[in-house]
């Protein structure tokens, strides 16, 4: 049993990369989804219980939005694989605009969850800890994370 937890700014591939890569053997926990941390502390607990590995799909782009899944995860024993999504900004304006109805994300929402982003350490608790890059449309590049540069705006 883990718990993956995905790390990035909206339009980056979080979901996407949740659907080729954890479909079929984890459940899929996301705020979008669930609407309140309430629900999503239900789920995350009755997947515990049933020893189910999960994907926490937010965008858990500061430390503060992290520690509680590696409280939870301390508290039960169960190793967190993050994975860190970079993207350029143009990427991302690309991908958000693809998106239809409620999924498009205001531009200025994206630009404030990047002035936010805190990247990840392993010292937060990682087990294993990746960085995702996009590379063509939908295929990802998996490598073990290192540094991070912020993406510069174009």
């Amino acid at each position: 049993m883990e718990i993956v937890l995905l790390i990035g700014v909206q339009a980056s591939g979080k979901t996407t990369f949740f659907r080729d890569r954890f479909s079929n053997t984890h459940i899929r926990i996301s705020l979008d989804m669930l609407k309140t941390r309430t629900r999503e502390s239900i789920l995350m607990k009755a997947c515990i219980a049933a020893q189910q590995s999960f994907v926490i799909d937010n965008t858990n782009v500061t430390r503060n939005q992290r520690s509680p899944y590696f409280e939870l995860a301390k508290q039960y024993g169960i190793p967190v694989i993050g994975y860190f999504f970079q993207s350029e900004v143009k990427d991302i304006l690309a991908r958000n605009k693809q998106r239809t109805g409620k999924a498009v994300v205001p531009v200025p929402g994206i630009f404030g969850t990047l002035k936010k982003l805190q990247p990840p350490t392993k010292e937060e608790g990682f087990s294993e800890l990746y960085s995702v890059k996009i590379e063509e449309p939908n295929t990802f590049t998996v490598k073990e994370f290192i540094t991070y540069a912020k993406p510069q705006s174009s």
